[in-house]
């Protein structure tokens, strides 16, 4: 069975390749893609970087950028109209699998229309606290499967096991099934608004999603803010917020980033998740950059102490060429109250070395 997305993803890309060298002038489809792998060793964190009481190395996908397999495209069709779709694909590169069995393109799989006004698509698509993060995350979205602000925007964090929106997981909710996305652009801001249908016959509202958002890019500042509202099958909410700045000072960045959700995990129980953000990037040669941050995330429950974690990840990055670079990475975990479970370490500690390339 594993073979059939395969084969799938063969037959498109050779069909798109092919029909793309006879397009028209005013159509364009583009195949993209990254490829991303690295050797990691850890101490008191297991392979996929939870709490662990021993010490693990594992060859993962993805360390420094998610590795994907995509196709975008857009179509003139006048007047200031354009058709465009985007597909794409979760890799392993360590296995040669797709990273969710269940969905072919589970990244993204949208197609809409876009003219003067904006644009307008629907399908699956990331969630506006996923867009306001990405816009000001302080490692650029590095090390998603890590990287605490991307567990924000996922409500991964939360560790609440059930899904909210129509996110087809119950481990997170960074991209929305049956979604309508509205951007538009007015000179150095940009607007978003989201509604995901939970198609859900009893009730329109269980599994649904609706959100607002917001960004700004002027010179050598950005800003983005979101909040989304969450629906889970028995109608219970989780709302989540995210905000963040950033500048540019002389060939570096700084950002900061909040983010906080409330989530009823029952009627009468909740669930609160803050996560703070610090951190940047700086060339350190023409070829060599460093990338660091620093991420403090507190946890309240229902009937529970308070608990968390600090972490501190930072990327070297050696360039080998404009789409080729290898990098070292090195992060420090500190959990707090027994927030990585019971028996297990208190603190741990990974180091990665790994190769990138972008096509």
């Amino acid at each position: 069975m594993e073979s059939l997305p395969r084969l799938g993803l063969t037959v498109i890309a050779v069909s798109l390749t092919t029909g793309s060298g006879i397009a028209h002038a005013q159509s364009s489809v583009t195949l993209y893609g990254v490829v991303d792998a690295g050797l990691r060793h850890a101490r008191g964190l297991e392979s996929n970087n939870s709490g662990s009481a021993g010490s693990a190395t594992a060859l993962n996908s993805g360390i420094d950028t998610t590795s994907r397999l995509g196709f975008r495209g857009n179509e003139d069709l006048g007047g200031g109209l354009k058709a465009i779709f985007n597909l794409e694909s979760g890799v392993n590169v360590d296995t040669g699998g797709m990273s969710n069995a269940a969905k072919q393109f589970d990244r993204a799989s949208w197609v809409g229309l876009q003219g003067g006004w904006g644009s307008l698509t629907l399908g699956r698509q990331t969630t506006l606290l996923a867009d306001a993060v990405s816009a000001v995350d302080p490692l650029g979205s590095r090390y998603a499967g890590f990287n605490p602000n991307i567990g924000t925007a996922a409500l991964s964090a939360h560790r609440l096991g059930g899904e909210y929106g129509p996110a087809g997981a119950t481990t997170g909710a960074y991209r929305l099934d049956n979604s309508i996305k509205y951007v538009g652009r007015f000179g150095d801001f940009s607007v978003r608004g989201m509604h995901a249908l939970g198609e859900q016959g009893a009730s329109q509202s269980k599994l649904s999603s609706s959100g607002l958002g917001a960004t700004y890019q002027a010179g050598s500042y950005n800003a983005a803010v979101a909040y989304t509202e969450f629906k889970n099958a028995n109608g219970l909410t989780l709302k989540g917020y995210v905000g963040g700045v950033g500048a540019k000072l002389g060939n570096g960045k700084l950002s900061i980033t909040y983010g906080s959700h409330k989530a009823q995990t029952s009627v009468t129980a909740t669930t609160r998740n803050n996560t703070f953000g610090v951190g940047g990037a700086m060339p350190l040669t023409g070829s060599l950059d460093l990338v660091a941050a620093y991420y403090r995330v507190d946890r309240s429950r229902s009937g529970a102490a308070d608990d968390g974690f600090g972490r501190l990840i930072a990327f070297l990055e050696y360039k080998l060429s404009r789409r080729t670079l290898a990098y070292a990475e090195v992060d420090h975990t500190s959990w707090k109250n027994g927030y990585q479970g019971p028996g297990l370490k208190s603190h741990g500690t990974g180091v990665s070395v790994g190769v990138k390339h972008v096509f």
